[in-house]
């Protein structure tokens, strides 16, 4: 865990996994410093997977940049409308 005492997204996402509850409410956060780094792209392919497990997915705010790899990976997927 962190010094906030956030764990580790990779723990949260082999957690759910890794889950049988499938309705278990599970929050996920993906955060890293460097932009372009890939976090929207491993976030939304890793929704994507636990989609096709069965869990339910949705996303509040997404920011592909213009990216259409990463618009592809949005496909599917529920996206709440922004205020």
């Amino acid at each position: 865990m962190s010094r906030d005492n956030r764990k580790d997204p990779q723990q949260l996402l082999e957690a759910v996994q890794n889950s049988r509850l499938k309705s278990m409410r599970v929050s996920c956060a993906f955060s890293w410093a460097c932009a372009g780094s890939g976090q929207t792209y491993a976030m939304l392919k890793a929704a994507r997977e636990q989609q096709e497990r069965g869990v339910k997915v949705a996303i509040g705010v997404v920011e592909t940049h213009g990216r259409k790899e990463t618009e592809e990976l949005l496909k599917g997927l529920l996206i709440f409308p922004k205020k």
